[in-house]
């Protein structure tokens, strides 16, 4: 039996949660599976100061599988920050990917038909860089520094994982840093593609300037493309991408320890949207990234029932939206439970469950 730590959240994060649980459930799935949980809601990491996240990073740590909730991030300086931040770094996990999808009957933006999956940085660059200010506050004199910082580990894992995913998924690698701008920061990311590249002959490989390739995204042809990304220009890209499709709900976001061969040595599956608090309690989010989510992790676990579970569960989501049920962020009328009943039947017609 593989475990699967689960973390908890805050507002609608904790209800999509459940909702996912619910579709993973070994009576439905058939898969051999436990969960054990930490409750990283805002007042349980206030409570424990950070303790409860430090927890629930040793123990997806050993177990290799984790499925995260959306928490809240508190504005104050002082306060206990993003749990993400903390997960990654105790975890070492140095990549995130987010794949962006057709949803049957939706429209999307531009030509956008064809998977585009962001290969983001997962840790440094503007993220947790140090800050200062010189000058009197608030003066036209006043000037300030960041000091941004990034590792050839995280390049090579982020350009290695982009290669590895394109050539399962038949896609073009596409984009890059502004490498002529900073040939030295930005550039150190350039240099890794290039040497994955090498490593991938079979690969279609385009690079581009980041600019041009959000000019590139409004105007698409049909080509699956895996964008590799510096952690700041991922996070910008993952979020344009993931609407280009319809909705910031429509697709999972997986964040990978791997091991210098490449190998996924942590999973955490999660959406990549927030709590939205004005939702909290009416059973009207949509829970569609994160039953993809599960599905994601599904496909980590190593057993053919949990890779058929899996598909299973993509199908599920996919086919429930294409026959209609849909929640009101896609123009229809279900609800969140309603959409996920609609799923777990439809796993279990598949799965004979």
């Amino acid at each position: 039996m593989r475990t699967v730590v689960v973390l908890e959240g805050d507002q609608t994060g904790q209800e999509l949660l459940e909702e996912a649980l619910r579709a993973m459930h070994p009576d439905v799935t058939g898969v051999a599976l436990g969960f054990e949980r930490f409750n990283l809601s805002l007042e349980e990491r206030r409570r424990t100061s950070n303790g409860v996240v430090r927890d629930a990073a040793k123990a997806m740590r050993d177990a290799g599988l984790g499925l995260k909730a959306a928490t809240i991030t508190p504005e104050t300086r002082g306060d206990v920050g993003s749990p993400n931040a903390i997960v990654r770094e105790l975890i070492d996990g140095s990549v995130i990917l987010r794949v962006g999808r057709r949803l049957p009957g939706v429209r999307t933006v531009g030509g956008a038909y064809a998977p585009i999956a962001v290969v983001r940085m997962a840790t440094g660059d503007a993220y947790n860089a140090l800050e200062r200010r010189e000058g009197e506050a608030g003066s036209l004199d006043e000037v300030a520094y960041r000091e941004d910082r990034i590792t050839r580990a995280n390049c090579r894992a982020v350009s290695e994982y982009a290669f590895i995913y394109a050539a399962k998924s038949g896609s073009t690698v596409y984009g890059g840093p502004k490498w002529t701008v900073s040939p030295v920061y930005e550039g150190m990311l350039k240099e890794e593609m290039d040497r994955s590249a090498s490593r991938y002959p079979g690969v279609g490989y385009q690079p581009d300037l980041i600019d041009a390739v959000y000019a590139h995204l409004v105007n698409l042809h049909g080509e699956p493309l895996v964008i590799p990304a510096l952690n700041r220009d991922g996070d910008c890209l993952s979020d344009l991408v993931m609407q280009m499709f319809g909705t910031i709900a429509s697709a999972e976001s997986m964040l990978f320890s791997l091991s210098r061969d490449g190998e996924v040595s942590v999973a955490m599956a999660e959406a990549p949207h927030g709590t939205a608090p004005r939702l909290q309690g009416r059973n009207l989010a949509n829970p569609l990234a994160m039953l993809l989510a599960g599905a994601g992790l599904l496909d980590y676990v190593g057993t053919d029932a949990a890779t058929r579970a899996a598909q299973a569960m993509r199908e599920g989501c996919l086919g429930a939206i294409r026959d209609g049920v849909r929640t009101a962020d896609l123009g229809g009328h279900a609800h969140t439970t309603e959409f996920t009943d609609e799923v777990i039947s439809r796993m279990r017609t598949s799965l004979g469950s």
